[in-house]
């Protein structure tokens, strides 16, 4: 895929020094370019090879002065960073919609209807009455179930699962393996000690542009919807529980558990491995540290917890400071008790 440097300045709003008409065909860092390629210098301790780069363009602030000749040509924009990493998603995203078509062998059941510019890879499997948008793109071994319902320009990668009656949102990105549906865990314990499964009739629904990560699961709903709400984002081999409803750009961090009818706000952060118990709500703008334990709920929005159990992240930062104390504590406590003080 290759574009004119023109091209590129268009995209990001950019004014071209030099060579306009150059191609470009591919994305490089500053000290790795080569021609025919495009980098971005934002950091200026990477100033130094802005005059040594083989790539073709570079990106660079609007108010960026070289202090020697430099032989690639310049894009100034407002900000690099942000503008590169526009250019990034645009390559990315005419890279992943680029499929077009039907691979054999796949499979397509009766009654679903499949939009136009679709890719179906090989090994697909669509079942009966589902609805998937236009652009949407199914790699090879993806398992859609009866009745679901994929929006448009969706990606779902290899190996995806999405199960009955689930609905998929436009612009979401289900990565290798990922499986959402799969049946709640629900046990109910009998008197005998066995345990009776409790049937999972609900679903899961993803709206509008939800990114979830490789192996990552998304429980059905026991009855009603388990609901990951627009824009998040979850990492990869996270498991999230029956009926758990996640909030609005709210990110959360691979290995994360959270156990079933929970709440989870708007914009909240979620570090990995934290784990989150059932039946609790979390306020929006909550952010929680890596490997905490969370079970009661979460009221005041804008709070920062961290430890297991979870408490502020203030007083948590303080008491790891008094453990880590606490040898020289002991030492001084014997000193003492040995000078007799304390023993009255």
């Amino acid at each position: 895929m290759e574009f004119t440097v023109r091209q590129i300045a268009a995209l990001i709003n950019g004014k071209v020094q030099g060579n306009d008409a150059l191609p470009i065909n591919q994305l490089a860092k500053i000290e790795e370019g080569q021609p025919g390629s495009i980098s971005f210098l934002s950091n200026l301790k990477y100033e130094p090879f802005l005059y040594t780069t083989q790539a073709s363009a570079v990106i660079v602030d609007g108010s960026f002065e070289p202090k020697k000749p430099v032989a690639a040509t310049l894009i100034f924009v407002e900000n690099s960073y942000s503008a590169f990493t526009r250019l990034l998603e645009e390559y990315h995203r005419q890279m992943s919609f680029a499929r077009v078509g039907v691979e054999q062998p796949s499979y397509l059941a009766d009654n679903s209807t499949v939009g136009e510019q679709v890719y179906r890879g090989a090994f697909s499997y669509i079942g009966r009455n589902c609805r998937i948008g236009n652009n949407v793109k199914i790699y090879p071994h993806v398992f859609i179930g009866d009745n679901v319902q994929i929006g448009d320009n969706t990606i779902l990668h290899p190996g995806v699962r999405v199960l009955e009656n689930c609905v998929v949102g436009s612009h979401c990105t289900l990565h290798p393996n990922a499986v959402i549906g799969s049946d709640g865990f629900g046990f109910a314990p009998q008197p005998d000690g066995t345990y009776k499964t409790i049937p999972q009739l609900g679903n899961v629904i993803l709206e509008d542009h939800v990114s979830v990560g490789a192996n990552t699961t998304i429980d059905c709903a026991t009855m009603g919807s388990t609901i990951i709400r627009r824009g998040a984002k979850l990492d990869n081999l996270i498991q999230i529980g029956h009926n758990v409803e996640i909030g609005a750009n709210t990110v959360i961090a691979a290995q994360t558990g959270i156990s079933g009818s929970t709440k989870i706000g708007a914009n909240c952060t979620i570090g990995g491995q934290a784990g989150i118990g059932g039946h609790i709500s979390i306020a929006d703008h909550t952010r929680i540290g890596a490997q905490s334990g969370v079970g009661k709920s979460i009221k005041e929005p804008g709070q920062a917890i961290n430890g297991t159990p979870s408490q502020d992240l203030k007083e948590s930062l303080k008491s790891q400071v008094l453990i880590r104390q606490l040898p020289q504590l002991e030492k001084r406590i014997s000193a003492l008790e040995k000078k007799g003080i304390g023993d009255q």
